[in-house]
C-alpha cells in the first residue's frame, strides 16, 4: 500500500485547573493529535488489510512526537495515554482496528516508562462525530487516578471514505482524584498492570 493520504490534522490541548474544588498547583494537561486520512478500503471488502498497519507507523510516530511537543517537549511529563479511530460510513470497524498497533507502539516508543497497554476505542461515524478516547496510566493500568477520557472530533471529519485517527496523552491524574487504589508513586512498572 502507498503511504496514508493525509487531508488534515489538528492538535488539541486542554489545561484543567480545577473541577469545582481547589485550584491545582499545576494544571492537568490533556492533548490529542488527530489525523484525517483517506481510507484505502472504503466502499469495498478486502480480505487482507494488515499490511496497512506498517504504512501507518510513520504517521503514528509523527503524531506521538507532536503530542510531546504540545505538552512542552519533555516525554517524562507524560503519565497517561490512549488512542482511537472514527471510520467514515463507507468503511468498516475493522479498518479502525488497524490503528491499534501503529498508534499504540508509536507512543510506547517515544515514552520512556510505558509498560501498560494503550487503551483504545473506535466507531463508525460521519462528519462531526465525537469520540471518547479512554486514558490510563502509561506504566500501570491499575492506577485509578489516571482513569480518564478525552472527547475529540472535527466538524468536517471523517467523510465517508476517510478515517480520523487519534492519539491522546496527559500529564497526570484527574485533577481532584480521590477514588483510592494503586498510587502512581507505588508503581513497580514490570507487568504493565502494577
Amino acid at each position: 500500500m502507498p503511504e496514508p493520504i493525509l487531508r488534515k490534522s489538528a492538535i488539541i490541548v486542554e489545561e484543567i485547573h480545577h473541577e469545582g474544588g481547589p485550584v491545582a498547583s499545576a494544571p492537568l494537561k490533556r492533548a490529542a493529535a488527530l489525523s484525517v486520512i483517506q481510507n484505502p478500503y472504503a466502499g469495498r471488502y478486502v480480505e487482507e488489510i494488515t499490511s496497512f498497519m506498517d504504512d501507518l507507523k510513520p504517521l503514528g510516530l509523527k503524531m506521538a512526537r507532536d503530542l510531546i511537543d504540545a505538552l512542552g517537549g519533555d516525554p517524562s511529563v507524560v503519565e497517561g495515554y490512549g488512542k482511537g479511530a472514527i471510520i467514515g460510513a463507507a468503511g468498516e470497524l475493522e479498518h479502525g482496528a488497524l490503528w491499534h498497533a501503529p498508534g499504540g507502539y508509536s507512543m510506547r516508543e517515544v515514552l520512556p516508562a510505558s509498560m501498560a497497554i494503550v487503551p483504545s476505542t473506535k466507531k463508525i461515524g460521519g462528519p462531526g462525530t465525537r469520540l471518547d478516547v479512554p486514558i490510563t496510566h502509561t506504566n500501570a493500568s491499575y492506577v485509578r487516578s489516571h482513569f480518564d477520557a478525552m472527547e475529540v472530533g472535527l466538524n468536517d471529519s471523517p467523510r465517508a471514505d476517510e478515517m480520523l485517527l487519534v492519539l491522546v496523552m496527559t500529564t497526570g491524574p484527574r485533577i481532584h482524584n480521590r477514588a483510592g487504589g494503586l498510587k502512581a508513586s507505588e508503581v513497580v512498572g514490570k507487568d504493565g498492570l502494577r
